[in-house]
């Protein structure tokens, strides 16, 4: 005969209304939330004819709301310009909008005059989900895309673009052919990002899977993105990110910057990337800023237990982004950085980079168990300059020779 006691029925009772519950993403059950369907506000499905101020209209309605609210985008093909989710909202609890349909942008740069094609702006609390596509058309526009021969480009406007967000969670959708960054989130505070998939050609201009800029406690998880830029970028104001269980390739790699290139920027501090895998990209792990005027500091970095998969630059501080000088006069401070079980293989004879300001030497740079090798088996090498690095556990390549700074 089995006992069981008071805890162990409690938690029998628990389990059960987990398991037994049909509730939405924030685990709030169906009956206690009200729908705002977006074919309720006008929609049009599988049509040329825009969805947009049906979708917003659906959106205000939940946003005024002030019990459990859930917008409801349902299977089918919805064309949309540019779109905005305006907070913000009357409820206390999060707001959910569940795509189980795909959304496509209109593809034409006149008709966005913001940084996106679908926005969110000053919200407490928001789910996004439902297993939808958002797909921007980018290949229309990128011809537009003249980043590459001018500094001062305007940048095409990003899939999703999150603003003065706090508490909230995009999960379970599928982002393709942005016409700018796929996902920007910026002046933002604990949102996290789980089960994304973010595709782009890999001759893509300027399509980053997801950038972060001027924010804090942001967490990406479960993830696969391949564009062709950046599969992750930390722009400044960055501050307390995890970066967990994330496949990146092909593109440009994880980077940290670029930095350096407006007066006044917020330091980058607090980065952890973790149990990632990048395959054919251009770069591994990068820390880029320019090599100008403009003071800086990113600090306090963790990149650990990464493979690297025919990846041209796994390891790589450059303090000469833009200006090919041998000798950065970066004002940008590089200290506190560890790259700790970092394995695969490189097509470059040099995989280890380590190309410091003379103004601003790197300091406590760490490198632990590094285990790379050369997909022809070349010999390969380290590179370092300016540089206060230390080593231990397995190197290679082998670590730089004599003094570093």
């Amino acid at each position: 005969m089995t006992i069981i006691n008071g805890s162990s029925l409690a938690l029998i009772l628990v389990l059960s209304t987990l398991v037994t519950c049909k509730c939405n993403a924030a685990g709030v059950p169906l009956a206690d939330q009200t729908i705002f369907n977006v074919m309720d506000f006008d929609a049009k499905p599988n049509s040329e004819l825009m969805s947009t101020q049906a979708f917003m209209k659906a959106w205000r309605a939940a946003c005024d709301f002030t019990g459990h609210a859930r917008v409801f985008v349902p299977p089918g093909v919805y064309t949309l310009g540019e779109t905005v989710f305006a907070g913000p909202c009357k409820g206390t609890h999060s707001i959910i909008l569940e795509i189980a349909g795909t959304l496509k942008a209109v593809p034409d740069v006149s008709e966005y005059s913001n940084f996106a094609w679908i926005s969110f702006e000053s919200i407490n609390g928001v789910i996004i989900t439902g297993g939808g596509t958002l797909d921007a058309q980018g290949q229309s526009v990128w011809q537009f895309n003249d980043c590459k021969t001018n500094p001062n480009c305007v940048h095409l406007p990003a899939t999703l673009h999150f603003n003065n967000i706090r508490n909230g969670k995009i999960m379970r959708l599928k982002l393709i052919n942005s016409m700018g960054f796929h996902l920007h989130i910026t002046s933002s505070y604990l949102v996290r990002f789980h089960g994304l998939t973010i595709d782009a050609p890999e001759d893509s201009p300027n399509t980053d899977g997801i950038h972060i800029s001027k924010s804090n406690t942001i967490k990406l998880s479960r993830s696969v993105i391949r564009t062709g830029d950046d599969c992750v970028s930390f722009g400044q104001g960055t501050n307390n990110v995890t970066v967990n269980k994330v496949t990146c390739g092909p593109g440009h790699g994880i980077s940290v910057g670029s930095l350096g290139k407006l007066a006044g920027e917020l330091e980058v501090r607090g980065l952890i990337v973790k149990n990632c895998t990048l395959r054919g990209t251009t770069n591994g792990i990068r820390i880029k800023t320019y090599a100008g005027e403009n003071a800086n500091r990113a600090l306090g970095m963790m990149f650990s237990d990464i493979v690297m998969e025919n990846v041209k630059n796994p390891i790589i501080i450059d303090q000469s982004y833009g200006d090919k000088s041998t000798d950065s006069l970066s004002q940008v401070k590089i200290s506190d950085v560890v790259y700790q079980n970092i394995r695969g293989t490189t097509s470059s004879e040099i995989p280890v980079q380590l190309l410091c300001s003379s103004k601003l030497p790197c300091e406590n740079v760490r490198l632990t168990n590094i285990n790379l090798k050369h997909i022809e088996n070349t010999p390969i090498t380290s590179q370092c300059q300016n540089v206060n690095v230390g080593y231990t556990g397995v190197q290679i390549p082998s670590p730089c020779q004599g003094p570093s700074s």
